[in-house]
């Protein structure tokens, strides 16, 4: 039996600082961790309702993104409540990639790799 995920954020501590963006897709890296965002990309949406963006705290390896059960499907607003720095971009067209510099900690568009 699958166990259930304790995210970092409670339900009552989601605020509607980002709402009408749709759905997509984060990691349990900062769902679960707490982390902020480190890679975040917007590709076609795959299902009615989703933003297309994809958000990861960018020290995911390739297993642990084998790993289907660490990826969650969330409201975008969710995933700003985690981190409110990602919202300048959510209105960037789909192909739009952004690392988060390790530096200054802000996020610059990057090629898609």
């Amino acid at each position: 039996m699958k166990s259930q995920k304790t995210f970092a954020l409670r339900a009552d501590q989601i605020q509607p600082i980002a709402e009408g963006h749709g759905g997509c897709f984060a990691t349990d890296m900062i769902t679960v961790e707490g982390r902020k965002v480190g890679y975040m990309y917007r590709e076609e949406p795959d299902f009615d309702g989703d933003s297309g963006w994809r958000f990861m705290a960018g020290r995911e390896s390739p297993e642990y993104m084998d790993d289907a059960a660490i990826i969650g499907i969330y409201d975008v607003n969710v995933v700003a409540n985690y981190d409110p720095e990602i919202i300048p971009l959510l209105d960037a067209p789909v192909g739009s990639v952004f690392e988060r510099e390790d530096g200054t900690g802000e996020f610059v568009a990057v090629e898609d790799e």
